[in-house]
């Protein structure tokens, strides 16, 4: 599979974009477009020909229609957004974008160490 474009949003750190190694990826805060709305920042990512968000922001699933849109997104979810948190969930990330549809909402986060209601 040909690299693809990442743009990591600007709700997790930068340096998570030399985790994914393979592809070309940039942030929001690099293409100066922090405190775009969802919306605005999709779409104008999708003009500067970026296919894939990486973003912790999981409001973005219920507000978007991405197949409209045209874009992916990777979704980090029940972890910290510090970089230490985050670079265990990198193979999983690596594997989301190798196999991520047109439009796709992938959610990645850690494993539960037990069945919700067990604990």
């Amino acid at each position: 599979m040909p690299p693809l474009r990442i743009l990591i949003d600007e709700s997790l750190p930068i340096a998570l974009a030399v985790e994914l190694v393979g592809h070309d990826v940039s942030s929001v805060r690099a293409q100066r477009w922090l405190g775009y709305s969802n919306g605005s920042l999709l779409r104008t990512a999708v003009r500067a020909g970026f296919q894939v968000l990486v973003t912790a922001d999981s409001a973005i699933r219920h507000q978007q229609n991405l197949a409209a849109i045209g874009i992916s997104v990777v979704l980090i979810t029940r972890v910290r957004n510090r970089l230490q948190d985050l670079k265990p969930l990198v193979p999983q990330i690596l594997s989301a974008l190798s196999t991520i549809g047109v439009a796709e909402l992938v959610e990645i986060g850690p494993f539960a160490s037990s069945p919700p209601g067990t604990a």
